[in-house]
């Protein structure tokens, strides 16, 4: 069976999908993603990561602003699709653009489905401290994330691990799963697809900058996870000696008589800046101060001898 099928997604992740698709012979009649914007110091109109990969292989690209647009709706149905997949596009499908393919419409969605529906579910997974998450593959309806689920893939969080990290083992675990996903369908096997479970469900809103700063009258293994959870961005900031400064790399130690957001000076080490929290203390063995350089623990004491 020979599948007519789009591909709609922006960012990094939904590049392995496409780039499976194209090598597996599967290239999609066109690709979706959303509009060229300004991006980085310069504030240069950038192409989407899926947008380059799809002009590289000479694939159509469509780029609405929004796909409650009438003619945009039109544009897609001109292509006759059998089924079109989504991995972080960015943008709503309304029911118009829902019922146009013939199978549906597929999302590929970096969680264990009802948990963390939304934008950020592999910082949310990283910040409330869950064990494992993974790879949804949905079959799509008109709520957010709430359609019934084909299939998962299921991976360990390991402790240490930043959302980047994270984000660049899931993206190519979702690739594999459209892909085997794909052949169940050619083959005829797909499997049913199982409801989820609204009562189990849990909300990953779209993050902000000012989501990142922490308070250090929290836990110390709250803000640990905070720290990995927003790297690479918006990356955790918080004041340090009437300083803002964004961290990285950060572990639990132990707890010190001191208010919180005190530094801890006369430890005897140089691989930690050391800060009280709220119970406990966090480590961390990177920081970068506005405008300058990301520096380890030891070159910062460097910089600061008089932060040891």
């Amino acid at each position: 069976m020979s599948l007519r099928l789009l591909f709609a997604g922006t960012p990094g992740f939904a590049v392995p999908a496409l780039r499976a698709l194209i090598e597996s012979g599967r290239p999609p009649l066109a690709v979706l993603t959303q509009p060229d914007r300004a991006a980085g110091r310069g504030q240069r109109v950038a192409q989407s990561p899926v947008k380059q990969l799809a002009l590289a292989h000479q694939l159509p690209v469509l780029q609405p602003v929004t796909l409650r647009d009438p003619s945009a709706v039109e544009r897609i149905a001109e292509y006759a699709p059998d089924l079109l997949v989504t991995a972080a596009y960015g943008l709503i499908l309304p029911q118009a653009v829902l019922d146009l393919p013939r199978l549906g419409c597929w999302n590929l969605h970096a969680s264990l489905l009802p948990r963390w529906r939304g934008a950020s579910p592999i910082n949310q997974a990283i910040l409330h401290g869950d064990e494992q998450t993974g790879i949804s593959l949905m079959q799509m309806e008109a709520g957010l994330d709430t359609g019934p689920v084909l299939t998962r893939a299921v991976t360990r969080i390991e402790d240490s691990e930043t959302a980047g990290q994270l984000h660049d083992r899931l993206a190519p675990m979702a690739a594999e799963l459209l892909m085997h996903t794909l052949a169940e369908l050619e083959s005829g096997r797909l499997p049913r697809p199982q409801p989820q479970d609204d009562a189990l469900a849990t909300h990953a809103p779209l993050i902000a900058k000012s989501d990142a700063q922490l308070d250090w009258r929290r836990p110390a293994p709250e803000l640990a996870r905070a720290v990995r959870a927003y790297d690479p961005w918006p990356v955790a900031h918080g004041e340090i000696e009437g300083e803002m400064l964004r961290l990285f790399r950060a572990a639990v130690g132990s707890h010190y008589e001191l208010p919180p957001g005190t530094l801890v000076r006369g430890h005897g080490r140089r691989d930690a800046v050391i800060v009280a929290c709220g119970q406990g203390s966090l480590e961390i063995g990177e920081l970068q101060a506005p405008g300058r350089k990301r520096l380890h623990a030891a070159e910062w004491f460097n910089a600061h001898p008089d932060w040891r």
